[in-house]
């Protein structure tokens, strides 16, 4: 009876610690919402708009341990591609203005990573085979309000990895040669939630995974939009609550390429075909899977075991157009995405490079014009306004009642 008594309590106190981890931020939700990124390590402020050297955001994102805030706004034109290193935080809504745009190449990270509201896109002067973002062989990464486009093989890249979650991201206008959205290979417990993938000829995304796809829209794809595993190794795909909205480039194949080895779990997906200019389709069936060869299962696989608050599809995809990519400030590349969008089916096109959609806009540079004494990446208003020593830079790494530094305090004050 004792064993019995204590084996239950030490059960439940370990519910009790898992359940009390610190989230990323507010907010964060999916399999990837436990990262702790740069959290009460040093700053690292961007300072320039330049390929390398100090103040660069290549510099910034070198080193593990930090936080990135950005006292300057516009697109950074990368020529090579970079690698991240783990444990950081990259804070894209601290920029001024409309933000900033990592442009040119590929940028691939590295495990334990928050990246909020940033922009990143590829170039067809980029190796065919590269993808804008890549999150391979690591574990526990979160994307939030992050654009993703104009990647060569694909937009994004995830591949071996675990504890990994993309919300309110825009994955959108792949270019040649294979103009895809997403290949994830192998990844387990990944979370795609309320992203909007539009402008992609397929793989919005395929999905070899073990994966929970919830309250996302499809928009505008070509030859299919979501693709199964289609491969001998068995894959699991909790797909609930997203709409598949037709555009002018589109098919009727919103599934695509399944085999007997995706276990497919389903419920509130619907598929709007007619690109009339409004949200009216119709639900999806356990048929339309079927005649993909999908296996279905009663139960999902991943869902029971994360914590994405789960809308219904005819509703949420309002909240996608307002909310998706780096929203906060959007450039004239998203709002023009946008635009097609919320054409509801007239409008929208598949590009073969990212000169044939308008190309990179020019942006003018932007400083911040927040007075830090400090330079702990917290204005000096804020220190003050929360009883902070605008003169002790050793404060924003302190650990607060809250769970986050006061450094995270400020920057999640910044956004909902």
């Amino acid at each position: 009876m004792f064993w019995k008594i204590s084996l239950s309590f030490i059960l439940c106190s370990f519910n009790l610690m898992i359940n009390a981890q610190q989230l990323a931020f507010p907010g964060a939700e999916g399999f990837g919402r436990y990262a702790s990124g740069g959290r009460g390590g040093t700053v690292y402020y961007v300072t320039n708009l330049n390929d390398t050297g100090a103040g660069s955001f290549r510099d910034a994102v070198s080193k593990s341990g930090r936080t990135v805030v950005f006292d300057v706004a516009g697109v950074i034109k990368i020529n090579e591609k970079i690698s991240a290193a783990p444990g950081i935080t990259i804070a894209g809504q601290t920029a001024p203005g409309t933000g900033v745009t990592v442009y040119g190449n590929s940028v691939s990270f590295s495990g334990n990573t928050i990246v909020r509201y940033m922009r990143f896109r590829g170039s067809i002067d980029m190796p065919k085979g590269a993808c804008t973002v890549v999150a391979d062989d690591l574990k526990d990464i979160i994307f939030d309000h992050v654009s993703i486009e104009w990647g060569r093989w694909d937009n994004l890249h995830v591949k071996n990895s675990s504890n990994i979650t993309f919300q309110y991201c825009l994955i959108g206008e792949g270019i040649d040669p294979q103009r895809f959205g997403a290949l994830l290979e192998n990844p387990v417990d990944i979370t795609v939630h309320h992203c909007l993938w539009t402008g992609n000829q397929s793989r919005n995304p395929k999905a070899k995974a073990k994966i929970e796809y919830i309250n996302n829209v499809v928009y505008n794809w070509g030859k299919s939009a979501f693709v199964g595993g289609h491969s001998a190794t068995d894959h699991y795909q909790d797909i609930v609550g997203n709409y598949f909205i037709a555009g002018p480039s589109s098919t009727g194949d919103f599934l695509s390429m399944f085999t007997a080895t995706d276990h497919v779990y389903h419920r509130d997906n619907y598929v709007d075909l007619d690109k009339d200019g409004k949200v009216n389709g119709r639900l999806v069936t356990d048929e339309d899977f079927i005649r993909q060869k999908a296996t279905l299962v009663k139960v999902p696989s991943v869902i029971s075991r994360s914590n994405v608050k789960i809308s219904a599809a005819t509703d949420m995809w309002k909240v996608i157009m307002n909310e998706a990519g780096s929203s906060l400030k959007r450039d004239a590349v998203d709002q023009r995405i946008i635009g097609y969008f919320k054409s509801l089916g007239y409008k929208g096109q598949i590009f073969k490079t990212e000169a044939d959609a308008g190309g990179q806009p020019k942006v003018k540079k932007q400083i911040s014009k927040l007075k830090d004494t400090d330079a702990d990446g917290i204005p000096n208003k804020w220190e003050t306004k929360n009883n902070l020593n605008g003169k002790d830079s050793g404060d924003a790494a302190i650990i607060s009642k809250t769970g986050y530094s006061n450094l995270e305090n400020y920057i999640n004050s910044l956004v909902k």
